[in-house]
């Protein structure tokens, strides 16, 4: 099996690649500069560079010869946008851009698409003891979510009017060695035994470690039940922040400061300073059941999350 790889340089891309190459599939790695491609052995990986993925994105050299794509490229969420027109950003390459590739890819002969989605698609957050499930109706509240739901919609006619088989993963937060964002600041926090009011918090959030992503996706990616199915991801080990501070302060070898402050205040100050949704991040719940890719693909997390965060601090 010929696989192709977009975002190949990236967080998710490169242990995707290795995790490949590994398993005796032929990979080919496409990004926009070999950057990041140290250790990514040539002898088993091809590489070819591509352009800024939007509509008119050249997939020809990419695409000859391979028979699944596993779509990871895309305009990403960052929590302050300057953009001008965040939204039609997001379109441009989340949206525009993956329809253009699925429809090359189909063109091609390429079987099989594998799109990396968000849960940003199901919604922002979930009640402490509920879970978001597939057949949930969608609600994304942003740009970026919205791009991704339109995305996975433009798939969907791409599949009808071609026949390419899709797969959608929407994955949670992801972490795992050199994470970027609010994870990487929160490593940072705990390591310099900064003081959190956060003892009180008592929420329950999905993650999924690099890892386990990367095995649901190979999944995906050749099982054949898989094909033209949804599915939600995580550990299925949810933990409330408290708690991850304190397994990350564990796992690094300095405990993690954490000072009581009732959730309310805490509100109340981000609501004052502008900060509601970075506060809302720490304090909200967000649940992830992956019942569904379990039952019909036998999906088993090959990590835990203790393995997860050990292997993220190191």
């Amino acid at each position: 099996m010929n696989l192709l790889i977009t975002g190949a340089n990236g967080f998710v891309g490169h242990p995707l690649c290795m995790e490949m190459s590994q398993r005796q599939y032929s990979v080919r790695a496409a990004a926009r500069s070999f950057c990041n491609f140290d250790h990514l052995p040539e002898e088993k990986i091809s590489r070819v560079l591509v352009s800024d993925i939007n509509g008119d994105t050249n997939w020809s050299s990419a695409l000859t010869g391979i028979d699944v794509v596993i779509h990871l490229a895309a305009r990403v969420h960052v929590m302050q946008d300057h953009s001008v027109n965040p939204l039609a950003e997001f379109r441009q390459t989340n949206v525009a851009g993956t329809e253009h590739l699925a429809r090359a890819a189909a063109a091609s002969g390429v079987k099989r698409f594998v799109y990396v989605s968000s849960i940003k698609v199901n919604g922002e957050s979930t009640r402490r003891d509920e879970m978001f499930v597939e057949s949930d109706k969608v609600c994304p509240q942003d740009p970026y979510g919205i791009s991704k739901w339109e995305a996975e919609q433009a798939l969907q006619r791409v599949a009808k009017e071609t026949g390419l088989e899709i797969v959608i993963v929407r994955p949670p937060l992801v972490y795992g060695p050199k994470v970027k964002g609010n994870f990487a600041q929160m490593l940072k926090v705990v390591r310099k035994g900064i003081p959190l009011p956060l003892a009180e918090v008592d929420n329950l959030r999905s993650l999924i470690y690099v890892g386990n992503l990367v095995d649901a996706l190979i999944l995906c990616a050749t099982h054949p039940a898989s094909a033209g199915q949804t599915y939600l991801v995580s550990d299925d080990e949810d933990v409330s922040t408290s708690n991850l501070l304190h397994e990350l302060g564990k796992a690094m070898g300095c405990p993690a400061c954490l000072l009581p402050c009732p959730p309310i205040l805490l509100r109340l100050g981000g609501s004052l300073f502008g900060k509601s949704e970075q506060v809302e991040r720490l304090l909200g719940s967000l649940r992830v059941d992956s019942g569904k890719i379990r039952r019909e693909l036998g999906w088993v997390p090959p990590y835990s999350l203790l393995q997860g965060l050990q292997a993220t601090v190191i």
